[in-house]
């Protein structure tokens, strides 16, 4: 009876009126972008004709460019963006800090290094070749992101993880790691260096069907797992000594919404590099849609799967050139956090 009570409330929580909404809106728009995303490029599709082409009544030459150029990289698109905004959905909620971003807490950072050092050192790159591992972005970006977040927890706890301790060192986090990232690239031939750089611009240019399905693995496995923790993140939104008077396993509780965050986002990293901000602006932006009191996990998902691939579809057909797709992001984002930091200052100020 008690699992039955449970889940009742689980998904009492999940589909509650206003969040079932714009959970749903946001896979509208998540699918309309990635249809405009299959139609943007220099060879002439219209909508009709991908349509037509995924229904399997295509010419040859339409099978090839959707199947093969375009669905691979709006898949993608779509994964990756899921992927970061759920996790930073996770990270804000646990740390119940907006600034908990895979990005500032440098988890982005250690699956960057660890996908660097990759494509550096032994050619496990998606884009550069198969070299010493056929799965060497994905391997190494996790090992980089879990030992970061190992890390940076470690370094933060006092007896209880404090939100501001642990953005300190995170930044501090990102910054030394940036920094191992950048004599990498000083260092390596420069095939790898050009193709590492270029990767961690954030771009959805190099993806194919090889590197969407790690993001698909890890997005099909975690998904479930964080959708599970949602009381937990509810009543941890209450603080530690009442989460655990309530009976929430804290520190259980914790390391599975990290491991999960950082699977996601060391996924993400893996097949398109770096797109910052995705993970910090969706959860915030769905949560102020949902006007709930944390980000929805599944509405920020979707959230930034519309982010991802309205912005790639957006440089393919309007803007002129390729632009990585992680450029718009932080023209975007950067404003944004400015603005959050702003706005909490004054808060302050004024209390």
């Amino acid at each position: 009876m008690s699992a039955v009570r449970e889940g009742s409330r689980l998904f009492g929580r999940l589909w509650r009126g206003r969040v079932v909404g714009v959970t749903i809106a946001c896979l509208v728009v998540a699918l309309a972008f990635a249809l405009l995303g299959i139609v943007a490029g220099s060879s002439s599709l219209t909508i009709p004709d991908v349509i037509t082409t995924l229904l399997g009544g295509g010419t040859g030459g339409q099978e090839l460019i959707v199947f093969e150029l375009r669905l691979p990289r709006v898949v993608g698109g779509l994964l990756v963006g899921a992927s970061l905004g759920l996790a930073g959905a996770l990270t804000q909620t646990f740390a119940r800090n907006p600034l908990a971003t895979p990005d500032i807490l440098g988890v982005t950072s250690g699956a960057a290094l660890g996908a660097v050092a990759a494509i550096v050192l032994v050619g496990g790159s998606y884009s550069v070749g198969a070299g010493a591992l056929s799965l060497g972005l994905p391997a190494m970006a996790a090992i980089g992101a879990l030992v970061t977040s190992a890390a940076v927890y470690a370094l933060s706890w006092r007896g209880g993880v404090d939100s501001f301790r642990l953005i300190l060192i995170g930044i501090g986090a990102t910054a030394t790691l940036g920094g191992i990232t950048s004599y990498l690239i000083a260092r390596a031939q420069i095939t790898e260096a050009a193709a590492a750089a270029q990767w961690l611009v954030g771009s959805l240019s190099g993806i194919s069907w090889s590197s969407v399905w790690p993001v698909l693995v890890a997005l099909v496995i975690l998904t479930p797992i964080a959708v599970l923790q949602t009381s937990s993140l509810d009543i941890s939104q209450l603080g530690d000594e009442l989460s655990t008077g309530l009976g929430v396993a804290v520190q259980r509780h914790r390391i599975v919404v990290i491991a999960c965050a950082v699977l996601l986002v060391a996924a993400a990293v893996s097949a398109a590099g770096p797109i910052e901000f995705v993970a910090f602006v969706a959860p915030q932006i769905a949560r102020r849609l949902a006007r709930t009191g944390r980000p929805p996990l599944l509405a920020s998902a979707l959230l930034g799967a519309v982010i991802v691939t309205g912005g790639d579809a957006l440089v393919r057909g309007v803007l002129p050139g390729e632009i990585p797709v992680g450029i718009i992001t932080a023209i975007v984002g950067a404003p944004y956090l400015i603005w959050l930091l702003t706005r909490r200052k004054e808060r302050e100020t004024s209390a």
